[in-house]
């Protein structure tokens, strides 16, 4: 039986190298991009459809000390995946290991996926009308190997395994980190459904500008938990409601129209 997988990101021993970046784009065959400085050190503020993970650095200046924060993004492969839910296509798929996938032969790259997902991870290329963002590495997990971001992480801020034994390393390593670190917090170990890819923050998630508590948008909840479920007889129902408030109507008016009559006649 497969068990859910899970990678540990442990931000206080990341050194912003971008190496997972480089492994990213060398195991997936992805080409290189042109970027610019957009402030500080960050030259990359988001995923895209052939970068499917970059670093961001953030800069807080708090009791008389500046303090440098890193974290690698890529897709968190949530275990109440929004994307799924909104795909109306069903091209996503997820694993028994936990990995969210693209089946690219059904993509067809309406952009549901990026509108719903709380992190706006997937992104769309728009001349092939399809969809892109992180596997996972599936191709590697479902042969023994870590995913390529992990494998090459020199300084071992990357972390793989079963989740829940990866879930208890990183419990443990929070206590340690919190002596120097109080506001240290671990993100993702509940949030839509547990993420695959946990961290370990050194701050607040405002300041790696991430959301607190993303969660599913309730518009998105009401279509795929209540409509489509229901649709089968919901719209039947409807237009049985619409045929007996016609009728109903007719017939109010009918007796209406008979009541006022009869008034006329008698005088």
């Amino acid at each position: 039986m497969t068990t859910r997988k899970m990678v540990f990101v442990d931000t206080s021993l990341c050194t912003g190298c971008k190496g997972c970046s480089v492994a990213c784009k060398a195991w997936n065959e992805l080409p290189a991009e042109k970027t610019k400085l957009i402030y500080g050190y960050i030259s990359q503020d988001s995923t895209t459809p052939t970068t499917w993970t970059y670093m961001s650095y953030h800069e807080k200046y708090e009791n008389g000390k500046m303090h440098f924060l890193m974290m690698k993004h890529q897709c968190y492969h949530c275990g109440d995946p929004a994307c799924m839910k909104a795909c109306p296509v069903g091209a996503i798929s997820q694993t028994d290991s936990g990995y969210v996938l693209i089946n690219q032969d059904k993509c067809i790259g309406c952009g549901y996926c990026v509108a719903n997902c709380p992190w706006g991870i997937p992104k769309t290329d728009e001349t092939k009308n399809k969809t892109y963002k992180c596997t996972g590495c599936i191709d590697r997990v479902e042969n023994g190997l870590k995913p390529a971001c992990v494998s090459t992480c020199q300084p071992g801020a990357l972390q793989f395994g079963d989740r829940e034994a990866m879930l208890q390393t990183a419990k443990a390593r929070l206590e340690e980190v919190k002596k120097s670190y109080p506001k240290a917090n671990l993100y993702g170990e509940n949030l839509m459904g547990g993420t695959t890819y946990v961290y370990l923050l050194l701050d607040e998630p405002e300041v790696y500008g991430l959301p607190a508590n993303p969660t599913v948008p309730s518009s998105l909840t009401f279509w795929k938990d209540i409509i489509q479920p229901y649709g089968g007889w919901l719209i039947p129902l409807a237009g049985a409601a619409a045929i007996g408030s016609f009728f109903s109507t007719r017939l109010i008016n009918a007796a209406s129209s008979k009541s006022k009559g009869g008034k006329t006649h008698g005088h």
